[in-house]
């Protein structure tokens, strides 16, 4: 059985109990399990690239805090796609321009979640930028799993 082999297409229609039952099969399954786990290792490490490259243009450079955020996320954005497509979901069979493109859909709609509490946590709540930023990077992340095993390189 593959990772990919309970993921539902999006245009099946499917009764209650019958996607409650795959799902209850999904989370018993040991491979999807131990692709989260993959993905939690690639995000750690694009987690970190973002916060790095952040706090430097924050810190060291005097960038404003939100293009930093959008700079920082340009280049976590590289290093995950590449993780994730090699290693992760091992999508290397499928095509890498509209995997890398629904990459690119899936993380830009992640980044707006991330982006928007980025923004509340700063200048509603007062928060510290690179606490903020990390607080906010964790809250998007499972919309970011979902939307990349589910559409980005589902096989």
């Amino acid at each position: 059985m593959t990772d990919d082999a309970l993921v539902v297409p999006a245009t099946e229609a499917q009764p209650g109990p019958r996607r409650r039952a795959r799902m209850r099969l999904a989370l018993r399954t040991p491979a999807n399990w131990s692709q989260l786990v993959r993905f939690g290792a690639v995000g750690a490490s694009g987690y970190a690239v973002n916060l790095l490259v952040f706090k430097l243009l924050v810190h060291e450079a005097s960038v404003s805090y939100p293009l930093a955020a959008v700079a920082a996320f340009s280049v976590a954005l590289v290093n995950n796609f590449l993780w994730n497509r090699i290693w992760t979901f091992r999508a290397g069979d499928g095509h890498a321009g509209f995997q890398a493109a629904r990459f690119v859909v899936v993380s830009l709609t992640a980044f707006g979640v991330q982006f928007a509490l980025l923004l509340g946590l700063v200048e509603a709540a007062g928060m510290d930028k690179v606490a903020a930023q990390a607080i906010a990077i964790a809250c998007a992340t499972p919309l970011n799993f979902l939307g990349n095993k589910l559409w980005s390189f589902r096989t």
